[in-house]
């Protein structure tokens, strides 16, 4: 019972997730400054101030928070996508290559060739015939 635990938590696998989860919280942070120190004094100066729905309450339930929550979520969202995700794909397919333009396909082989000839040839042939 022991050996399958520790095979299980030396597994390659673990050590990669346990990466992922530190780095994804640091960078939690810095998209979290992004949003507070950046993008929200932008959107008080367009709107005149930043929004807060921490008030509003359906009876008994806090509505309000939960709408505070869902908007910075998508806020969120769009900075990592706009930010991060687009600029990191456009660098990849400029990497990869994607956005040169195909190679012109490849020249025929003789056979190909020779039995382009043979049908000009039969064609000649038909049209002086006619």
């Amino acid at each position: 019972m022991l050996k399958g635990f520790k095979e299980f938590v030396l597994r390659g696998n673990i050590l990669d997730l346990a990466i992922a989860v530190i780095i994804g919280t640091a960078f939690n942070k810095v998209v979290g400054s992004l949003v507070q120190d950046v993008l929200m004094p932008f959107i008080s100066i367009v709107a005149g101030k930043v929004p807060d729905f921490s008030s509003w309450k359906l009876g008994i339930i806090n509505i309000g928070s939960f709408l505070n929550a869902t908007i910075n979520f998508l806020i969120i969202a769009l900075v990592i996508y706009f930010f991060i995700v687009t600029p990191f794909n456009t660098l990849k397919k400029m990497r990869t290559g994607e956005n040169k333009t195909p190679p012109p396909p490849p020249e025929p082989s003789e056979e190909v060739k020779l039995l382009r000839e043979m049908v000009d040839l039969l064609k000649d042939l038909k049209s002086k015939e006619n």
